[in-house]
């Protein structure tokens, strides 16, 4: 009996709700170009456009820090010279295992830099476009 009833009231709300938004419809129809500039602003917000545009600085600035951090020198912890430098100590030591990790991490290492450059242009340009395609607007 009580899914009857959970039926019954399901299909009585859904009815109300198919009258209401067909009312809101018709009501509507006389679109302002307020609403046509609200739904535009909506849509370009959905591809992250604005989000990406707000904090495009900060993303320089982090990668510009993490490609100078792997560029260092052999004294600057997470540079890939200290790793090639800690690689050629544990062959040297005799530590199979431990050159074998430390090989992978260089291998690794190695490659992010060429990805993170080209982040970097990628993020220049995206900067550049949002300078002219939303005046400037960060937020």
């Amino acid at each position: 009996m009580s899914r009857f009833r959970t039926a019954a009231v399901s299909a009585a709300v859904l009815a109300s709700l198919l009258t209401a938004a067909g009312i809101a419809t018709a009501a509507g129809d006389d679109a302002t170009s307020s609403d046509e500039a609200r739904k535009t602003a909506a849509a370009s917000s959905r591809d992250g456009s604005r989000s990406l545009c707000k904090h495009a600085p900060r993303m320089d600035k982090r990668i510009a820090r993490a490609v100078k951090r792997l560029n260092a020198g052999p004294a600057r912890r997470g540079s890939v010279d200290r790793l090639e430098k800690r690689l050629e100590r544990a062959k040297a030591a005799g530590h199979d295992e431990v050159a074998n990790y430390l090989e992978n991490r260089l291998k690794f290492r190695r490659t992010l830099v060429p990805t993170l450059e080209q982040r970097r242009k990628d993020l220049t340009k995206v900067e550049q476009w949002c300078r002219t395609e939303r005046g400037g607007k960060e937020g």
